[in-house]
């Protein structure tokens, strides 16, 4: 069970890194998962994660008090953005139904990650 459980954990964290240069494929709660599935699976690969220069701070900040930093809030929502306007406006010219479900989707995501309380600088 252990092995599934890494390689789960595994697929989660690349899943997550995709997620970071893809704007419809979440980063965090792939990251998340991850963090999860390590935990439970290999105590190495859980230290790893928890502290990792990137993604610790993340898992860190979620598990204290469900927050995210301003900055994660700003690059988060200004790279969505951007791959999806550059989407509608560059590559699907003539599929309204198609611009409109990325609008919708960019907006629905956008909403959810300023539901994220803010994580301030100590």
């Amino acid at each position: 069970m252990k092995i599934i459980l890494i390689v789960l954990g595994v697929l989660s964290l690349a899943l997550g890194v995709l997620g970071a240069f893809l704007p419809l494929l979440p980063a965090t709660p792939f990251i998340l998962l991850a963090a999860y599935l390590f935990a439970r699976s290999s105590p190495t690969l859980n230290a790893w994660i928890l502290n990792h220069k990137v993604f610790g701070q993340i898992i860190h900040d979620y598990r204290v008090d469900k927050s995210i930093t301003l900055h994660a809030k700003v690059i988060s929502i200004t790279m969505l953005w951007i791959f999806i306007l550059s989407s509608v406006f560059l590559a699907l010219n003539g599929k309204m139904w198609l611009q409109v479900l990325l609008l919708s989707i960019a907006t629905g995501v956008t909403i959810h990650i300023l539901r994220f309380k803010t994580k301030h600088k100590n």
